[in-house]
């Protein structure tokens, strides 16, 4: 049970990085997290002597992670471009 609490707090601590990570003014540091998750996701198919299936499918579930960093960086990514025009925006009226 500890253990899982323990997992489920570097889950949310792992998010809550990207989410800090993607809202940079840079867009190149959001994707950090995302390309070590997929890199280490190419070491589980290296390790797997069994069917070519079975192999695609653990890759498949080990990429996961990878896909939800991804998606939190663009969901991010998509606010701050929308808060960038508004601010442009604004610049303009006052001009």
């Amino acid at each position: 049970m500890i253990n899982l609490l323990i997992l489920l707090l570097v889950l949310v601590c792992v998010v809550l990085l990207q989410i800090f990570l993607s809202r940079t003014e840079s867009k190149w540091p959001g994707l950090v997290l995302p390309v070590l998750c997929f890199v280490c996701s190419l070491i589980v198919p290296l390790n797997a002597i069994v069917a070519n299936a079975v192999i695609i499918y653990a890759w498949l579930i080990v990429n996961i992670p990878t896909i939800i960093l991804l998606l939190v960086y663009f969901v991010c990514r998509q606010q701050y471009k929308k808060k960038n025009q508004i601010e442009k925006m604004q610049i303009q009226d006052l001009e």
